[in-house]
């Protein structure tokens, strides 16, 4: 069974821990407290393995409140973030862990993120793209861009539909100018690779056709 020959604090703060005189792996301080570890302990494969997993963790779980102190993540993106540097396993954990203690919220995010996007002037296809780009699940995304569209406005009227006010205002500030020059055509492809539907895009160029656009 390996023993430990050696153990050494790094420059980092870890603890590099040696096995039968070569170095196998190094733990964060709380995990080598935690292990009550010394110089001439056995140590069997799947302590080490045991150990080094808890390690993993700390570490990703650390990252984790990092990414988080920025902004606001969802959990699937936080997940494919931590998985860039940490083992899946060690990242899911993190993640979790993250979730327990309420900095996580994906139903929240999704509306917050959603609504951001509005302002951008996104259509509803761009939103729900980029939602599933962040790990938000097709029901989560779908009921968030659905809140974006309320039945009725402040007014008592019809609300209006989200993507012909996004379009409207697209062809009033970026495209005008096409639109004077008589290149609707080019106009109407841009805003259907935007992700506006054909019935968006119509109703916005009549509009436009019509010099009611800038009445809005």
């Amino acid at each position: 069974m390996p023993r430990i020959t050696d153990i050494t604090e790094t420059r980092r703060g870890r603890y590099a821990l040696f096995l039968d005189g070569e170095f196998a792996f190094s733990l964060d301080a709380e995990t080598f407290a935690d292990a009550h570890l010394h110089i001439d302990d056995a140590l069997e494969t799947w302590q080490a393995e045991d150990l080094r997993a808890k390690s993993d963790t700390r570490r990703a779980l650390d990252k984790a409140m990092e990414l988080l102190a920025l902004r606001d993540h969802a959990a699937g993106e936080l997940y494919q973030k931590l998985c860039r540097k940490f083992d899946p396993h060690s990242a899911a954990a993190a993640v979790a862990k993250a979730g327990e203690l309420g900095l996580l919220n994906d139903e929240n995010f999704a509306r917050r993120r959603a609504a951001e996007l509005l302002r951008k002037r996104k259509s509803r296809r761009e939103i729900l793209q980029d939602l599933a780009a962040k790990g938000i699940d097709r029901d989560t995304a779908a009921a968030a861009v659905e809140a974006l569209a309320p039945e009725v406005g402040l007014d008592g009227e019809e609300a209006e539909d989200p993507d012909l006010v996004s379009a409207r205002a697209l062809l009033e500030r970026q495209y005008a100018r096409k639109l004077a020059e008589g290149k609707t055509q080019q106009v109407a492809a841009a805003l259907a690779r935007r992700g506006f539907s054909h019935t968006v895009i119509r109703a916005a160029m009549e509009e436009a056709k019509d010099g009611s656009v800038n009445e809005k």
